[in-house]
């Protein structure tokens, strides 16, 4: 029975000599090099056996069927390619013909090589650099990149640009070496076939194994908010949801929901809330509620329109400890619109840990704080501060 077994590469695709010695390493182990993938190398368990690999560095991603005659006429076999090198291997005792005897000739090769991947490298510079003003529009356009961190939707986008940012890295990394190389084979050196102490073996293993891990993890994120995310029309009534509710602070006769303003919707978005998950943020509640008073006008007889009171609420349950006054903060940036930092007071309150409040005539907003909760109320009507506070308050201890 054949046994397959599949080994975290020890260094990047172009570092030719570690993964020569490597693959020899591994053969010694009667692991046999069967085929090399991006990340992974795949071996067939055997006996040991004194095998020597050599790789060839090509323009072509698949070998010419007349090169791979050539170097079996030298002894060497064909195993696999990757990117722009091809593995082949030859027993020890062969003692096979190295398989370029001409430096020179070898480094003129390589001159395409090095053009094909310092192209590549231009072209996903580009890339990167609109990805990265992209990001930074995402993160910073509104100066709350903490509370973009707890929503949870650019992570991915961001790791993707980290992995254009790795793609790019080693696009160069890989054309400065095959540079290197040819400038060693002009001044007449030959190959090296010696890897370093393989204490740099783990270590880019285990960076690589990392990073995979993160690039995977980034991938199944979208995946997770898709299906743990849902909205709603709100219930009339709903004592379990840790929001505010209009009626909760509105207490004027006669109020009543809104219509929905497109009845072809199946949710109501003038009085909706959504359940949202991050992982910065497992529970998070969002929330906007409107009324009206058939009749009733902002200001008596003063032809401003009906009533329509509405409010805004967003509650945060932070899975890190220590987030919650920047969170806050972002929230205050957020929708602070053209107000000044003036017009937000502090206010001190034994049942919770910070307490922010904000009023212009009918706007009135309640940031509020405890433990790994925070809370955000927007509110605009004529229900008193004192009210919003204590339903916030209310709602804060609800998650305590």
């Amino acid at each position: 029975m054949v046994r397959i077994v599949y080994k975290l590469r020890p260094a990047p695709y172009w570092r030719i000599p570690e993964h020569e010695s490597w693959f020899s390493d591994m053969a010694a182990k009667g692991c046999h090099l069967k085929k090399v993938g991006l990340h992974f190398a795949k071996f067939v368990k055997g006996e040991p056996k004194n095998t020597r690999y050599r790789i060839e560095a090509s323009s072509r991603k698949r070998m010419e069927p007349e090169q791979i005659q050539e170097n079996s006429e030298k002894g060497w076999e064909y195993v696999d390619g990757y990117q722009y090198f091809h593995v082949f291997s030859s027993p020890a005792e062969f003692n096979a013909l190295e398989l370029h005897q001409d430096p020179l000739e070898y480094s003129s090769q390589l001159k395409e090589v090095e053009s094909q991947l310092s192209a590549k490298a231009s072209i996903s510079f580009f890339g990167l650099f609109l990805m990265m003003l992209l990001i930074a529009s995402f993160w910073f356009i509104d100066g709350t990149p903490m509370l973009v961190l707890i929503e949870g939707v650019v992570i991915p986008q961001t790791v993707l640009t980290l992995f254009i940012a790795n793609t790019t890295l080693n696009l160069q990394r890989a054309a400065s070496s095959i540079s290197a190389l040819r400038r060693d084979l002009s001044d007449g050196k030959p190959i090296g076939h010696v890897a370093p102490e393989k204490k740099h073996h783990r270590l880019s293993a285990i960076t690589a194994f990392i990073f995979t891990l993160i690039i995977g993890l980034s991938a199944i994120l979208p995946i997770i908010q898709l299906v743990e995310n849902e909205a709603s029309t709100l219930p009339e009534t709903s004592e379990n949801l840790p929001i505010v509710r209009l009626a909760e602070v509105d207490q004027t006769p006669g109020l009543v929901r809104t219509e929905p303003s497109d009845f072809d919707e199946e949710i109501d978005w003038g009085n909706y809330y959504s359940v949202q998950w991050s992982p910065l943020a497992p529970v998070q509640y969002e929330a906007y509620e409107s009324g009206v008073i058939s009749g009733e006008l902002w200001k008596d007889d003063s032809g401003d329109g009906e009533y329509l009171p509405t409010i805004h609420s967003r509650v945060f349950q932070l899975r890190p400890p220590g987030m919650s006054d920047r969170l806050m903060a972002d929230l205050m940036k957020r929708y602070s619109y053209s107000s000044s930092e003036k017009n937000y007071a502090e206010i001190n309150h034994p049942d919770v840990d910070s307490l922010v409040i904000h009023e212009e005539g009918d706007l009135k907003e309640v940031f509020a704080s405890k433990g790994k909760t925070v809370l955000y109320v927007q509110y605009f009507g004529r229900a008193e501060m004192e009210d919003i506070i204590e339903q916030s308050i209310g709602k804060v201890l609800q998650f305590q």
